[in-house]
């Protein structure tokens, strides 16, 4: 488990993940040439719509990344 320190619509904020997790959504966020910041701003913006809802970031995001996977390998 990985804590990392990413800004997100202007403020800081640490994150927990597995390191396999990082590798993936930095992989991702290559594959559009974003940064992992603006990939998880990205992502928090629909975990937070509507306002007040949403699950916890690090949850968001490891189910971001299998969706991803899940759809590349359907794909292949």
């Amino acid at each position: 488990m990985r804590k990392r320190s990413i800004t997100i619509h202007g403020h800081q904020t640490s994150i927990s993940l597995e390191d396999e997790f990082w590798q993936e959504l930095s992989a991702l966020a290559r594959a559009r040439e974003l940064s992992l910041n603006a990939l998880v701003t990205e992502i928090d913006k629909v975990r937070t719509s509507p306002p007040g809802g949403g699950a916890n970031l690090s949850s968001t995001l490891r189910v971001y990344v299998l969706k991803q996977l899940k759809r590349k390998i359907s794909r292949a």
